[in-house]
């Protein structure tokens, strides 16, 4: 099974390294900021000569926005515009209008109702504090060295490692990877290298191919399982809240960056810049190795893993919630599970938004009115379970395994269309209502899976459709009139 994959280690790069890396993530930023200039540009010289009563081939022709025409352009101005160009690899410069036509692309893409999401805005100049730096090589020399501590680079060379690349290095050597892109990074206080490759897995089998679990994510917890196993939330935010608070009054207290008059903040407030930045990537590291053990352990072991379709967009906008629930990072959890589960060879079934897996008796199949969030255990009126709201829940997540296609989507294939392994969604637009069925014809068996509810009838409502405006672009594509 061929999928992309990523590997990222940290580096150890000298001050002069350090330096290089820098320039070349400035030379990224210049060649973004000059491609979007020469686009706006364009597009203003455009809507001046409408407004003079020009159309038509009488117009400024339009710039091309794909890699290839802007890199044209870039070489024949770069003399003029960066006379210091020969400094850095030209992939630090075509890294830079990639990411342009990436962005250019996806703002017309949602302009025009191909995109789907909340809608993307035009691309904005990229400042030299507020942007964080990065830069990619797709081409000339992408290594690992044979000690596995260093990798080389185009015109950085080699760049030591702070950990062993064995890993990749392994791969590399039995021909299951290829590197298709290497991209440099800094992130709180230190320099990352990232591998984008094309890895042949080896097919997997779960340990239990044919069972099922129900995975309910919450706050108080941080995952139930159906099997009644209860993983806890380990707070890593509200745990280093003390270090953090520290790290921001000591930076606080130094003389920082005044963008008015030009002013760069003091030596010592960088130095205590780097601290806080080190306590919040110490909190995110700890958070990402969580939840990688937590989904690792469910792919390896279960064929078949339910999760909840939640509208994490709008939980966070609860202010007395959105700390916790951004702590707790359920959207990665789902993406994790994504992919882990087809590298497996399981699947990822995601209950449709609406289906009130909370309210609904995993006994009988009653479905209550109201259930507020401050009762944590679950009471049915018909059959009398008492059982807790979360586990409840997760049994009926499994559930729902019998019933494919009402209230349901799949996830079959890995997300392995990108670098960042995503791929298209298939939603259901149907949603699932639980009727009542004889006590006793629904219940857990000890690997989580809920057998198939003979004589039990459901009933699929159709949701509300949406109404969708088809929206009609008038001129070019940059055209940034809104609709």
């Amino acid at each position: 099974m061929i999928v992309n994959q990523a590997y990222r280690f940290a580096l150890d790069p000298s001050p002069a390294q350090a330096r290089a890396l820098t320039s070349h993530a400035g030379a990224s930023r210049k060649a973004f900021n000059w491609a979007l200039g020469l686009i706006k540009a364009q597009l203003d010289q455009r809507e001046a000569e409408k407004s003079y009563g020009l159309n038509g081939d009488q117009l400024t022709p339009f710039v091309p926005w794909s890699l290839p025409g802007l890199r044209k352009r870039w070489n024949v101005a770069k003399v003029e515009v960066a006379p210091w160009w020969a400094e850095n690899s030209k992939e630090a410069y075509a890294s830079g209008i990639r990411n342009l036509v990436r962005g250019l692309d996806a703002w017309r893409d949602s302009k025009s109702g191909e995109r789907k999401g909340p809608p993307v805005r035009f691309p904005r100049f990229r400042g030299k504090r507020r942007e964080t730096l990065s830069c990619t090589f797709t081409t000339g020399t992408i290594r690992v060295e044979r000690d596995r501590r260093h990798v080389t680079l185009p015109r950085l060379g080699a760049l030591r490692l702070h950990e062993s690349a064995r890993t990749l290095a392994r791969r590399l050597d039995n021909g299951t990877a290829r590197i298709l892109s290497a991209t440099v990074k800094r992130a709180g206080g230190r320099w990352y290298v990232s591998f984008a490759c094309e890895v042949d897995k080896a097919d997997r089998r779960p340990a239990r191919p044919k069972s099922t679990i129900g995975v309910d994510v919450g706050i108080k917890h941080l995952a139930v399982l159906s099997t009644g196993e209860v993983v806890e939330n380990p707070r890593y935010l509200a745990g280093a809240a003390r270090r953090l608070r520290r790290a921001a009054r000591r930076m606080s207290r130094r003389q920082g960056p005044e963008r008015r008059c030009g002013r760069v903040g003091s030596r010592r407030w960088q130095r205590a810049a780097s601290h806080h930045a080190r306590a919040h990537t110490r909190v995110a590291n700890l958070r990402r190795d969580g939840l990688h053990k937590l989904t690792t352990g469910l792919a390896a072991k279960y064929g078949t893993v339910v999760v909840e379709d939640l509208n994490v967009a709008g939980m966070v906008r609860n202010r007395r919630l959105a700390k916790a629930i951004s702590d707790c990072g359920f959207g990665t959890i789902r993406t994790m599970l994504g992919y882990k589960m087809a590298w497996n060879g399981g699947r990822l079934l995601v209950a449709d938004r609406w289906y009130p897996s909370s309210k609904t008796c995993s006994v009988c199949g009653a479905v209550k009115a109201k259930l507020p969030l401050r009762v944590r255990i679950f009471t049915c009126d018909e059959c009398g379970l008492s059982l807790d709201r979360d586990h409840n829940a997760a049994r009926n997540l499994a559930a729902l395994v019998s019933n494919i296609g009402a209230g349901v989507a799949v996830h079959p294939q890995p997300r392995g269309s990108n670098g960042r392994g995503a791929d298209r969604r298939t939603r259901s637009t149907t949603g699932q209502v639980a009727m009542n069925r004889p006590p006793g014809t629904a219940f857990a068996d000890q690997t989580g899976t809920v057998p198939p509810q003979g004589g039990t009838t459901n009933r699929v409502l159709t949701a509300a459709h949406r109404k969708i405006t088809e929206v009609q672009l008038v001129g070019c594509p940059g055209d940034r009139r809104s609709t």
